[in-house]
């Protein structure tokens, strides 16, 4: 008998639905690659832009995405991911501030990362074992997330999308070429128009 899944945790309120997926943006577009544009906004603009970034994540079996990934120079992602223990937790961050672990507290976990505006390609990137992330909601109440396992690192990876990083700029050059090699390999997987 299989057990039922953990519905997810949401401390602000379901993911938006109904929204429409778009294709990926990549590496190399000038919008991936600058700081993004302020979230002043908290309006039915927002809210139907979010309901395609989570529509998009999904599409793409994606833990989480930010705007530049689907063309937008505007500083919000969405994630849906799950922690070192499993559980689910999911939201909607405005205007991202990421705050890591010091000193003593700080632990690196080196383990397999990727981007969906780079698909097919994982390598291992060293991030802070623990993140926390405050910011504000598609309603523009302020929320904030922390966590460990895949959860810290999804909140890492996609605030360096709001600030024009990707985690290919963290990498060495040896690790660099071996993430291009398996996104070239797995290029014709991944057309201009995916997921939509």
């Amino acid at each position: 008998m299989s057990t039922p899944e953990q519905p997810p945790f949401s401390p602000y309120g379901p993911l938006p639905s109904g929204g429409t997926v778009r294709p990926m943006t990549r590496w190399g577009t000038p919008v991936m690659h600058a700081p993004q544009q302020k979230v002043t906004s908290f309006d039915a603009a927002l809210a139907s832009l979010v309901a395609d970034m989570v529509a998009t994540m999904y599409a793409a079996d994606g833990v989480g995405l930010a705007a530049c990934q689907i063309g937008v120079d505007l500083a919000v992602f969405v994630f849906d991911c799950p922690d070192a223990e499993g559980l689910r937790v999911q939201g909607v961050v405005c205007n991202p501030v990421l705050t890591l672990p010091e000193g003593k507290e700080r632990h690196l976990d080196a383990d397999d990362e990727g981007c969906l505006s780079f698909p097919g390609a994982f390598v291992e990137c060293a991030r802070p074992d623990f993140a926390t992330v405050h910011g504000f909601g598609v309603d523009g109440q302020p929320v904030t997330f922390s966590g460990d396992g895949l959860l810290a690192r999804c909140l890492q990876h996609e605030t360096d999308h709001t600030l024009g990083t990707v985690f290919g700029d963290r990498l060495s050059t040896k690790a660099r070429k071996k993430l291009q090699k398996q996104h070239d390999k797995a290029a014709e997987d991944y057309p201009a128009d995916w997921p939509a």
